[in-house]
């Protein structure tokens, strides 16, 4: 890329240097690839790489603190959903109750059942979210890292005499 284009690029993203490539700006940086000549694709690619590696790194620290945390909350509500089922059956034990007295506890254990397994569904589908929102992460890295990788490669068969047809 002519050090006019080049300059026009960094004008455009409103940085003064490729150090100053900053995360926000990495969208649009990629969408102006096909503009971008291959030195330029190739000299960014160590930093992207970087990026895409903390990026990734992040995602995975958060995903790996709310794993923590969501067990923690699940611990809590099973310890006190099994306490509360205790009482039911200690209560359940006494002869002094009635038959309605009964059907009434047997249904709030049914129900402290059904509680606890839908906190253990909500729980599933919160850690499902999150482990496809940091294989989403990653595989933006991965991509990423691919388009950098390909434009080298294109660009080394470019350069290259192997890379023509002509014998």
């Amino acid at each position: 890329m002519d050090n006019e284009k080049e300059a026009e690029v960094k004008r455009t993203l409103g940085i003064r240097s490729w150090r100053n490539l900053s995360k926000d700006k990495v969208i649009k940086f990629a969408a102006m690839m096909p503009d971008l000549g291959t030195e330029v694709r190739l000299e960014q690619f160590p930093a992207f790489k970087d990026l895409a590696k903390n990026s990734v790194d992040s995602a995975k620290k958060a995903h790996e603190s709310t794993l923590s945390a969501n067990e923690k909350s699940q611990e809590h509500f099973h310890q006190a959903s099994q306490q509360h089922r205790e009482a039911l059956t200690n209560d359940l034990s006494r002869d002094d109750l009635s038959w309605e007295q009964r059907q009434f506890l047997h249904e709030r254990f049914q129900q402290n059942v059904g509680q606890e397994f839908q906190k253990d569904s909500e729980s599933k589908q919160f850690l499902e979210r999150g482990l496809r929102t940091l294989t989403v992460s990653a595989g933006a890295a991965i991509a990423l890292g691919a388009v950098f990788v390909g434009a080298r490669i294109m660009g080394e068969s470019k350069d290259s005499p192997e890379g023509s047809l002509e014998s």
